[in-house]
């Protein structure tokens, strides 16, 4: 079950081409792993076990007629409770819409199915997406498979532990602050944000363009395969770029003479030892590689974070589908009713302020960008919070010190590259903190240059090897 469960989407389709394995008898080992892990980490919403193994049944017969209906017929994919999959419920993690049936599919998410992705389960998200850690009123506390007293982050949090665990072999993501790259990082595993219009998004929010759908899986080939078939013009989103950007599944590994650009801190973090220590291990790849790496300075402060909160608050998915804080307060999360309060109080001047600084973010970062090939920075400023801890619970301490006020309610250093939504991000796995927990960077390229994204990641998932990594079971709680 366990060396099943780690095969790539990649590698388990040559597979099935030459008939040395059947998409059957993988799927049956994830369902297998699904039922021994899930009750210890509580990823899915619901799950499709029966109909999952009927799908492969079907993808073997095609298989064996030489007739594979595409790039990922028979493996088994993961959708985010907010993803809408025509005919299933979409509860978005809240008792509001715990009977929401979606009418439509998302344009990208049609694609995977179109390719042949078989949905296994539908994974667990705080509430409308709205914090870092994942528990909700209607499906209770989703935990790190690595380290069940620590959280997955969020909000494609159950995505980013089913495939950590192997429970699928790949999984999808939305992101508006982080919602991929947060839970990658945490639970070791690679999750891709796109540049603004490279994968459709679905009709209700293609307005926002801090909003991006991206891939979560255990390699970097598989993410240019899910990318490969996701992006591209859809007729229901106006910004979907009709440029396509075909990635290789085995990028240039060559980096020779490469100048990367990182920064620690962003500025203004303060930074988990083992998050450092991973981090600067991962630059010393890239220098053998025979990259050229340079620490730069951006003079970011922490307004980044409250003109991203402003603009989030008002257009986030809380502000988008409740319409009433006061009918609905009681059944919603701590953390939702505070941001449907921060966005009562935006103000307009608040949204240009914000505006302005977002510009003024770009001025500094897009210079550097087009000097080096990439930049890089942790993804989280420490490896994760305990799994029942409150959002709006700031006490966190990192390196014994109390955080920063802004630091520990934003422990993540994703959101400042949705503002910049045009730069392609992707969070790849660095190493292990003390604590079991694993830690993340984000490798950020110029505007829509996804390609230079993907071949960085390449290198170091060969130098670090996290494409070999899986939550064990047992799984054993730690302290």
């Amino acid at each position: 079950m366990t060396e099943l469960a780690r095969l790539s989407a990649v590698e388990a389709t040559r597979r099935f081409r030459d008939k040395s394995l059947s998409p059957l008898e993988l799927m049956t080992a994830l369902i297998d792993r699904c039922e021994a892990i899930n009750p210890m980490v509580n990823a899915f919403t619901y799950t499709h076990f029966e109909r999952a193994l009927e799908e492969a049944k079907a993808a073997e017969s095609r298989y064996m007629k030489g007739q594979s209906r595409g790039s990922l017929d028979g493996v088994a994919l993961a959708v985010k409770d907010s993803t809408a999959v025509a005919g299933e419920k979409s509860t978005m993690g809240s008792r509001l819409f715990a009977d929401n049936v979606a009418q439509g599919t998302d344009p990208s998410t049609q694609r995977l199915l179109d390719a042949g992705a078989i949905i296994i389960a539908q994974t667990t998200m705080p509430e409308f997406g709205e914090a870092a850690n994942c528990y909700t009123p209607l499906w209770g506390v989703t935990r790190n498979p690595w380290n069940p007293v620590y959280g997955p982050g969020g909000s494609s949090s159950g995505s980013g532990v089913a495939v950590a665990a192997g429970m699928t072999t790949i999984a999808d993501g939305s992101d508006i602050g982080g919602s991929i790259r947060i839970p990658a990082a945490c639970c070791g595993v690679v999750g891709y944000k796109p540049p603004f219009g490279r994968n459709p998004l679905g009709a209700r929010r293609t307005f926002d363009p801090y909003l991006h759908y991206g891939p979560i899986t255990r390699t970097v080939a598989d993410a240019a395969r899910m990318q490969n078939i996701m992006s591209g013009v859809h007729v229901e989103d106006i910004n979907s770029l009709r440029d396509q950007v075909i990635l290789s599944e085995n990028p240039k590994l060559d980096l020779r003479g490469w100048r990367i650009a990182y920064s620690i801190d962003l500025g203004f973090y303060q930074i988990d030892a083992d998050v450092r220590a991973n981090m600067l291990a991962a630059l010393d790849h890239l220098r053998d590689c025979g990259c050229v790496v340079e620490e730069v300075e951006l003079g970011w402060t922490e307004e980044i974070y409250l003109a991203w909160k402003t603009i989030n608050a008002l257009r986030g998915s809380a502000a988008r589908n409740v319409d009433d804080l006061e009918r609905w307060r009681d059944q919603m999360a701590d953390y939702t009713v505070d941001w449907l309060q921060v966005a009562a109080d935006v103000s307009s001047d608040d949204v240009v302020a914000a505006y302005e600084t977002q510009v003024d973010m770009y001025r500094r970062l897009g210079p550097l960008l087009e000097d080096c090939h990439a930049f890089i920075c942790p993804t989280n400023a420490i490896p994760s919070i305990e799994a029942e801890r409150s959002p709006l619970d700031f006490d966190i301490r990192i390196n014994g010190e109390p955080a920063h006020p802004i630091v520990a309610e934003a422990w993540w250093m994703t959101y400042p590259f949705n503002m910049l939504s045009q730069l392609p991000v992707m969070s790849v796995p660095s190493g292990f903190a003390a604590n079991g927990v694993p830690t993340g960077i984000q490798i950020v390229g110029r505007s829509y240059d996804d390609a230079r994204v993907f071949a960085i990641a390449g290198a170091l998932e060969r130098a670090i090897g996290w494409d070999s990594w899986l939550a064990p079971i047992p799984i054993e709680e730690k302290t």
